[in-house]
């Protein structure tokens, strides 16, 4: 991913983590508790936290031919999102300990971008685009992301280290 763009994409998330604001949210007025149904299951937008995994949810990551590390933690039941849908997720993203997160949207609004095949310039990086793939809407999964389909060896200081492997989890709350 080209590695300008990944760096902008970067800076919208971590301003919105750092300002306690983030990407606009849809917003659901016809329903004072914040919940909305999806297919899968209700979901609370303003979830501060993730959802309940499935009682059978491997332990074990399952390695893509890019390198990107995945395990399903919630299968969800909706469609599963691919190119060029829009995408509505919550995640937690962090380098080493999953106490110490470098950017998350629980707590504050889901992120929402169009996912584009792995290599062309999107709104977020490879790993992401590859990796909301292979869960369906209402579904949570887990990411590792090598470097090379994160920010690579440029990293994003202060914020990611160089040729730093991510870590995410993500729920995937929409597929439009």
């Amino acid at each position: 991913m080209n590695l300008c763009l990944s760096r902008v994409m970067l800076i919208g998330v971590a301003t919105g983590f750092f300002c306690g604001c983030g990407p606009a949210a849809p917003v659901n007025t016809s329903n004072p508790s914040g919940e909305e149904t999806t297919a899968a299951r209700p979901v609370s937008l303003a979830a501060r936290e993730p959802g309940p995994r499935d009682e059978d949810a491997p332990t074990e990551f399952t390695t893509t031919e890019s390198g990107l590390k995945y395990r399903i933690l919630r299968k969800g039941s909706g469609p599963k999102p691919q190119s060029p849908d829009q995408v509505i997720v919550n995640y937690k993203g962090w380098l080493e300990d999953p106490e110490k997160p470098f950017d998350q949207s629980y707590g504050k609004n889901p992120f929402d971008f169009r996912l584009v095949p792995i290599g062309q310039q999107g709104q977020v990086i490879d790993g992401w685009n590859e990796g909301v793939t292979y869960v369906k809407e209402g579904g949570m999964i887990e990411l590792e992301i090598p470097s090379e389909l994160g920010y690579g060896e440029g990293g994003f200081p202060p914020v990611i280290p160089p040729n730093a492997t991510l870590h995410f989890i993500v729920e995937v709350l929409e597929v439009k």
